[in-house]
């Protein structure tokens, strides 16, 4: 399997240290806040590699932080916690925050097929940690005590900037909208490990520790929970490429100081969705969020396949014009599916489930191209086999692409009347009720005019609809 490595800027042959096993480490929320589906495009991204791995073969471990404490507005360590500023726009505590917005963050993923890892673990939970790691780079000469605060010594390494070209001139205080002057700071690049009360008098999460009362920067959290449960090294490091400067940066600088060896080998980043009008952003007010999607008719689902149709290192561009033609997309493939007879005197064609199982791992193995994987998917239903081949080989490569088709195709055969259903083609049945289906949501987004052209639409191939408490059944016109 070859993978695009944000470290060494090509495409690299994937090889974990320990044969058969894979660590990997998950940027996770920082949780003052929904998640906005331009940050779950990258946990969909992530889940399709982790489940792939596993198709493959590979023993997968799967840790994820959950940022509850210690990021600021600015990445640059300037501005206020989020958390903080989470609390005050909604009067809670933080920690009354954090638990909400947590839950909604996993809420949505099960809505969109996102496994949990194995391990996730809160800020909150390892301050001992932070301040041991916080502590050996004191001793090693990599941090230093100023203001209060403690910080990273950048100077001290013989390369910082390991994904780009940034010079030291290119963080200019007025060159960088992110970056205001810090006095205490010896460099320009330094970033802060932990605060203390002389930074934020009103922060509410505040521990002990050998340098005051106060705070871990957001930065050394994903070092010491990665070391947590995965131990010195790391296979691979998923996350936005927002994240790759200065957060990731920053955790290659702290972690090989502290370890003293190469911490992860592999980086994979997942680009952009922007709007129209740009880059998504909470601070602006005009994110989308998954219950948005639900409200105006749309499957989350069908925001997954709408991502996988993209390639993770492209920025995507979000529209309700593209997402209706995932739609479309993704109905026609679940009723292609419906259509399915398989017999059961059939028998499993290893040929051919070979033959499509080949296609799916020559897409995913060229840099998890989904795109072309989708393509398989629907070459499956191309294939010379019987039909029970074809639905066993889609519900073993929906394993990876997470879009539910089994389960979907066999929902359109739902709530249709048995002597109805034995005199309609399982293509008819299948195209009634995907009408259905889309006129359920055409109410649900209050688009009433459609919802009745699909009734008429229905009405002239002779099908009536009955609106009842359970649902909606069909009655065909003898």
């Amino acid at each position: 399997m070859q993978l695009y490595n944000s470290l060494t800027r090509k495409k690299d042959n994937f090889v974990p240290r320990v044969e058969g096993k894979v660590s990997m480490y998950t940027c996770g929320p920082t949780v003052y806040h929904f998640a906005h589906i331009g940050n779950l495009r990258s946990y969909i991204m992530e889940d399709i590699l982790e489940k792939y791995l596993r198709y493959v073969g590979y023993d997968v471990t799967r840790v994820m932080n959950i940022t509850d404490v210690g990021h600021l507005t600015s990445d640059a360590d300037t501005g206020e916690d989020k958390m903080l500023k989470g609390a005050r726009r909604e009067r809670k505590t933080v920690m009354e925050i954090a638990k909400f917005y947590t839950d909604a963050f996993f809420a949505d993923c099960k809505k969109l097929n996102i496994k949990t890892p194995d391990f996730v673990e809160p800020a909150t939970n390892c301050i001992s940690e932070f301040i041991d790691m916080i502590n050996t780079l004191l001793e090693k000469g990599y941090a230093y005590k100023a203001g209060g605060n403690i910080y990273f010594d950048t100077s001290k390494l013989d390369k910082y900037y390991v994904f780009n070209d940034f010079t030291e001139e290119d963080l200019d205080v007025g060159v960088r909208d992110t970056v205001e002057a810090d006095e205490n700071k010896k460099n320009k690049a330094d970033f802060v490990l932990w605060f203390t009360k002389s930074k934020f008098d009103d922060q509410e999460l505040k521990w002990d520790s050998p340098f005051g009362i106060g705070y871990p920067g957001w930065h050394i959290e994903c070092s010491c929970i990665a070391k947590k449960h995965l131990g010195e090294y790391l296979d691979i490091h998923c996350g936005g490429i927002d994240n790759a400067f200065p957060h990731h940066t920053n955790e290659i600088a702290q972690s090989e100081s502290t370890f003293g060896h190469e911490w992860c080998k592999h980086w994979f980043h997942v680009h952009h969705l922007n709007l129209a009008s740009g880059k998504m952003s909470k601070s602006k007010g005009e994110f989308l969020t998954v219950s948005l999607l639900e409200e105006r008719g749309f499957d989350p689902l069908v925001y997954r396949m709408f991502c996988l149709g993209s390639h993770y290192r492209k920025n995507l561009v979000f529209s309700w014009e593209n997402l209706e033609n995932a739609k479309t997309a993704y109905n026609k493939l679940v009723s292609r599916i419906a259509s399915l007879k398989p017999a059961e005197a059939d028998e499993v064609d290893e040929a051919a489930m070979e033959k499509g199982r080949a296609a799916f791992r020559s897409a995913l193995d060229n840099d998890l191209n989904t795109s072309l994987a989708v393509t398989a998917l629907y070459d499956v239903l191309k294939l010379d086999t019987n039909d029970k081949t074809k639905q066993a080989l889609i519900g073993e490569l929906d394993t990876v692409l997470g879009l539910d088709l089994l389960d979907r195709a066999a929902k359109l055969f739902e709530g249709a009347d048995e002597d109805e259903a034995t005199d309609v083609s399982a293509e008819l049945l299948a195209y009634i009720k995907e009408r259905i289906n889309a006129r359920a949501e055409a109410k649900r987004a209050r688009n009433f005019g459609e919802a009745d052209a699909i009734r008429a639409e229905l009405l002239e191939k002779g099908i009536t609809l009955v609106d009842k408490r359970e649902g909606t059944e069909f009655i065909i016109n003898k």
